[in-house]
């Protein structure tokens, strides 16, 4: 039996619904600042939501693949990037099924509150999958979140650790940055945490 998080309605109705709390109708101030410092490559954007920082990106010359398996937010995605005279590719998939197609394709990975959006059953998964769509060398730059919530609450959003974060991707990968960022938006000061993982080669 799937888990309501797998199946691409239930985030459709949420969307439809106009209660998509974790969009901030913008792009992501720490990402903005990040990219700004990153070599130029392939970056995926995995649970891509309206598509801010996938446009975000692409308007700083990034190759940008965006992924969400919701309708209406690849609709959003296809449509904010037009407008903004930008180049993004926009899948309708689920995140899962990436490493078929796209097998060390990426040199980054950006992750924000897809993780605590799947089951936590699969966060293993996540991590195989994450690995195996980028290069040797590629990262997963991640705003950890929400760090402030139970293990053990219903979600999603599920809570998470620093320590189960660290210990999932422990093995394969060597911590290239983590900090409390300062340009966390208000909301999330002190529940989410910067880590960029590298994976090695």
């Amino acid at each position: 039996m799937n888990n309501k998080e797998d199946i691409p309605q239930f985030w459709e109705d949420i969307y439809l619904a106009d209660d998509a709390g974790w969009d901030i109708s913008g792009p992501t101030p720490v990402f903005s600042n990040l990219a700004d410092d990153l070599s130029f490559g392939k970056v995926c954007i995995i649970g891509s939501g309206k598509g801010h920082d996938a446009v975000m990106f692409a308007k700083k010359k990034f190759n940008v693949t965006a992924v969400d398996f919701a309708p209406s937010t690849v609709a959003s995605v296809n449509h904010f990037a037009e407008k903004s005279s930008v180049t993004v590719e926009v899948l309708q998939e689920d995140i899962f099924n990436l490493p078929a197609n796209y097998p060390e394709a990426f040199d980054y990975v950006i992750e924000q509150t897809c993780f605590c959006a799947i089951n936590p059953s699969r966060r293993r998964e996540y991590e195989r999958m994450v690995y195996d769509i980028l290069k040797p060398g590629g990262r997963i730059i991640g705003l950890w979140f929400p760090l402030d919530k139970k293990l053990d609450e219903e979600g999603p959003s599920w809570g998470t650790t620093v320590v189960e974060v660290k210990r999932i991707f422990g093995k394969r990968w060597t911590v290239e940055r983590e900090e409390w960022p300062a340009l966390s938006i208000e909301p999330r000061k002190g529940r989410e945490k910067l880590i960029i993982f590298k994976k090695r080669a």
